[in-house]
């Protein structure tokens, strides 16, 4: 007997928005629109009556926004997962980022009347691909086992060594993972931190603001050429790979429009794989939340390299299917809890590597 369809409220001010996406998601078979409201007022009034498994909340609604919606939906309906909906702009932007560190689980580009049809068959299908995966029914991996040299790295013979930079992908659920790590991370960890989050062009500057505020530290969007300091954060931009390149002795950042990988560009591979060749064993990797597979192979790389490989949890993940996919891999040296991730990264940062 197959599952029931995963449930989705659709809350729009634009009924031409509510139909469009409302068309793109039952398109699916696994895929219900059970309801489409016109802003969050209403929306909360139509959840105490009837049920949903995810909502896509528009930020910018009269009566009530998607920001004070998402606040009254989590503590009213914690069950009912939250896609934004968000226009390409500056202050859409940082409504957006505000809600995902809040706990919104993505952000998705919200289309107008003059979108190509190609954009928006490429929302379609990224909208889609998030439904079903905050629904439980996609977001595993499907990586093939890792190298029996790997597998020997990981049976115990990895070196203690001090590190030199510290490397994060995210997706799924990451930007409020990675809000709460650096909340709580002490001055005493002064590796430079690069980071490889899923999201569009615009939202990736105003994230990088966000989590410098929140670690109490420098942080950036990421500029080609830019030189990598300790105690600094750098931040892939929405659109590009991110990369680090070796001068002398000095390290910086390097930007490309190469494919994507894993459909994704910012894509976490081209940052772990090069920054397994610069910094080897002196690199620890962290795996966030997040959808698919996405830089499984260039973990497998930064673990060959030496590296320290660090995994979230799945019960603190909101999708399970990055760090997942690198703990089925064996690729994984330790699988922590979202709460105890920025004590391991301290314990590591300051040579502490064996007792994680």
């Amino acid at each position: 007997m197959s599952a029931s369809p995963i449930r989705v409220l659709v809350v729009d001010d634009s009924a031409v928005v509510r139909g469009l996406v409302t068309r793109m998601l039952n398109a699916h078979d696994d895929v219900e629109v059970v309801g489409g409201v016109m802003n969050g007022k209403v929306a909360l009034d139509w959840l105490s009556k009837h049920d949903a498994d995810v909502a896509v909340l528009d930020v910018e609604m009269p009566v009530m926004d998607g920001l004070e919606a998402l606040g009254e939906i989590q503590q009213r309906f914690p069950h009912v997962k939250v896609v934004m909906a968000s226009s390409l702009t500056y202050a859409g932007a940082e409504t957006t980022v505000r809600a995902l560190t809040l706990g919104a689980a993505a952000c998705v580009a919200k289309p107008d009347a003059a979108s190509a049809a190609s954009s928006i068959e490429q929302l379609s299908q990224e909208l889609t691909a998030l439904v079903l995966a905050l629904g439980g029914r996609d977001g595993g991996s499907t990586s093939a086992a890792p190298a029996v040299g790997t597998r020997r790295r990981l049976s115990g013979d990895r070196p203690s060594v001090v590190p030199r930079a510290v490397v994060i992908g995210s997706s799924t659920g990451g930007p409020k993972a990675l809000s709460e790590i650096m909340r709580a991370l002490p001055e005493s960890v002064r590796q430079p931190i690069l980071i490889a989050q899923h999201m569009p062009p615009v939202f990736t500057a105003t994230l990088a603001t966000s989590l410098g505020k929140d670690a109490r530290r420098p942080a950036q969007e990421a500029e080609d050429g830019m030189p990598i300091r300790d105690g600094e954060i750098y931040v892939a931009p929405g659109g590009k790979h991110l990369e680090v390149v070796a001068h002398g002795r000095e390290v910086e950042a390097r930007l490309t429009v190469a494919p994507p990988e894993h459909y994704c560009r910012p894509s976490v591979n081209p940052l772990f794989r090069t920054a397994a060749r610069i910094y080897g064993p002196a690199l620890v990797g962290l795996m966030l939340t997040g959808m698919g597979d996405d830089g499984i192979e260039a973990t497998a790389d930064l673990v060959d390299a030496g590296g320290l490989m660090l995994a979230q949890d799945e019960q603190s993940s909101v999708v399970w299917g990055m760090p997942g996919a690198v703990v089925k891999a064996g690729l994984a040296h330790r699988t922590i809890p979202l709460d105890l991730i920025s004590g391991a990264l301290s314990r590591v940062c300051a040579a502490e590597a064996v007792s994680l």
